[in-house]
């Protein structure tokens, strides 16, 4: 379990972010058109997860437009978006903000992701999203960059997340 804050005050984790060097866990999760998208058929690509609460609110919106530009001509790399708001709501987000850059992804059918990267905020008022945080998945499948965002209504910092790249 990590501790972080939601404006100052405390809130629990799940567990903790992957270890550096350790396998990324497998996920499947949903995409803006229903379809479903495995960390398995990224194999050979190097991977940014953008964990947070919801592209509803102000951080994770700019944090998704701000990898949606630094992330334009990245060579064989992919951002994903993970939130656990429905697909029609990352369908409108991109849509709406023409998101092209960024893969938007809903942990809405499954329970097991937020368990297995320890991001499933477990108090506090956003108990039962995702904690800001970012996991860099190398192209064999092994985790090189985690950041678990101490202050849920910060940024993270994007410089590290692509310079892990």
């Amino acid at each position: 379990m990590a501790k972080i804050t939601l404006r100052g005050n405390p809130v629990n984790t799940s567990g903790s972010l992957p270890e550096k060097g350790s396998k990324a866990p497998g996920f499947t999760l949903v995409k803006s058109d229903l379809s479903t998208l495995s960390l398995n058929e990224l194999a050979g690509k190097k991977v940014i997860l953008n964990i947070s609460p919801s592209l509803d609110t102000g951080v994770c919106a700019t944090a998704v437009r701000k990898f949606n530009q630094l992330a334009a001509g990245k060579e064989n790399a992919v951002v994903l978006a993970i939130t656990k708001d429905l697909p029609f709501a990352h369908g409108r987000f991109c849509s709406t903000e023409g998101i092209t850059n960024v893969v938007t992804l809903s942990g809405f059918r499954d329970a097991e992701f937020g368990k297995a990267y320890g991001v499933d905020l477990i108090d506090g008022p956003m108990a039962g999203l995702y904690a800001r945080s970012i996991v860099v998945v190398d192209e064999n499948g092994n985790v090189i960059y985690t950041e678990l965002v101490p202050e849920t209504v910060q940024e993270p910092d994007y410089d590290k997340a692509l310079a892990a790249l």
